[in-house]
């Protein structure tokens, strides 16, 4: 503030608001870092949006993650199950190298899933249901059924046993999906009683065989995918809701009629014992791995809690000898790389041209994503044991083996985003493609 004496201006100490705004202007004129850093902030946050905004974004996250996910649960196998291998008298090796079977009989049937069309994933729908139906019957006939932990989930394939109930998880998507895809073309869906007969009723008899085995976990799983096709489809808010509240008390009257269960949840509900002899033993070790990694982990294979403490290490406990033997800052990169997975799923969702393909990738997504929250969700306590395996982490040969059919499917669907095949088309051949292009070309050399 000036006051003026004589026609002479005499600065009072305080300034006006004019000289204020020259010295900010001379200021930013004399740091013009200020710009420059502002501006390159900004031209990376539209470059980083630009890539996200590309067709095969998701195709290249989804498969990106899935072999990071995948490497990740071989080197985890390979520290945790040499122990239970060693104790059972066999090389250490030995469930590792079945790991690495399901693996490599997976990727090129991932490979071919991920070239397929649509309509041959609405032509599988009705024969992996029945496959499913079959297999989960044929767990409840004693002398076919294989036990492990004294309970019967597997059936054996020659050398192989196989656990239909994973099997169950990847039809219940597809044939939910293709249900509701024919339902909408024929403009049923208006109705909402059309949403839930016959899915349903054919979901209650896959949750039901898989309940008869006493496997919780994968019942709650197909509840979550047969809720997500619902919702994906339009179902309505209060249909929804009562849907949810029939389906807890089911499950409530199910766990109180067979006592399957019950005292995981008294002892998830009180967790103060850690008895040798109580459920509470599992989850209480899963902590201590968790809690005696740190910030960084112990280091692979340099885990004690897989020395016999901690049971089920190498498959529904695998996520707690991560945090172990890689830190906090392992078991963050695990959960973002669900996360990443959650995101690519259901951006494929959104962009997918037709209802199959919608719904499909919805409830794939759901299905491998909420298991991982739910199997993590129960190492840190959040949740009760329900026993499924972190999707492509954890040891078993069929929990690999369909999650990779699934993550297949959902890379076809993700080429087939608006652009995504003019981008293909503008990549040129792949690597595959290449590799049978130039093996054509050796074989016509050697006939020549």
């Amino acid at each position: 503030m000036y006051v003026r004496v004589g026609g002479s201006a005499v600065d009072d100490g305080f300034g006006s608001a004019e000289d204020e705004d020259a010295e900010r202007l001379e200021a930013g004129a004399a740091l013009p870092w200020r710009d420059s850093l502002g501006g390159g902030v900004t031209e990376r946050v539209r470059a980083a949006r630009a890539l996200l905004d590309r067709p095969l974004t998701s195709y290249y996250l989804i498969l990106g993650i899935t072999t990071l996910l995948l490497c990740l649960g071989l080197m985890m196998v390979l520290s945790t199950a040499s122990v239970n291998d060693l104790s059972a008298g066999e090389s250490p090796y030995h469930d590792f190298e079945w790991q690495v079977v399901g693996i490599v009989v997976g990727l090129p049937i991932m490979w071919l899933m991920a070239r397929s069309s649509p309509r041959v994933f609405r032509a599988m729908a009705y024969p992996l249901l029945a496959v499913s139906v079959i297999g989960l019957g044929l767990t409840l006939i004693p002398g076919v059924a294989v036990k492990h932990n004294d309970v019967a989930r597997w059936i054996a394939i020659g050398p192989i046993t196989f656990q239909p109930s994973e099997l169950a998880k990847l039809a219940l998507a597809v044939w939910g999906a293709d249900l509701l895809a024919r339902k909408e073309k024929l403009g049923m869906l208006v109705d909402w009683r059309h949403l839930l007969v016959p899915l349903m009723p054919g979901a209650g008899v896959l949750a039901m065989l898989v309940m008869a085995g006493d496997d919780l976990g994968t019942t709650s799983i197909l509840l979550i995918i047969l809720l997500a096709l619902l919702w994906i489809a339009g179902i309505p808010t209060r249909v929804f809701t009562a849907l949810l509240i029939l389906m807890g008390l089911v499950l409530v009257l199910l766990i109180v009629a067979r006592g399957y269960g019950s005292s995981r949840i008294t002892d998830f509900l009180n967790p103060s014992s850690t008895d040798l002899t109580t459920a509470n033993w599992q989850p209480t070790q899963g902590k201590y791995a968790l809690g005696s990694g740190g910030l960084f982990g112990v280091g692979l294979g340099a885990s004690k809690e897989q020395w016999g403490w901690l049971p089920e290490s190498s498959s529904d406990f695998i996520f707690a000898i991560i945090g172990e033997e890689l830190g906090l800052v392992g078991t963050l990169c695990v959960t973002a790389l669900y996360g990443g997975l959650a995101w690519a799923g259901l951006r494929v969702a959104r962009r997918a041209p037709d209802t199959f393909s919608r719904l499909a990738a919805a409830a794939i997504t759901a299905w491998i994503v909420m298991q991982a929250v739910v199997n993590i969700g129960a190492v840190i306590g959040v949740f009760p044991i329900t026993g499924v395996p972190l999707p492509l982490v954890s040891q078993g040969l069929s929990s690999v083996l369909v999650t990779m059919i699934g993550l297949g499917m959902l890379m076809s669907f993700a080429r087939r985003e608006p652009g995504a095949s003019q981008a293909l088309a503008a990549r040129g051949p792949g690597a595959g493609s290449r590799a049978l292009s130039w093996l054509g070309r050796g074989t016509q050399r050697g006939l020549r």
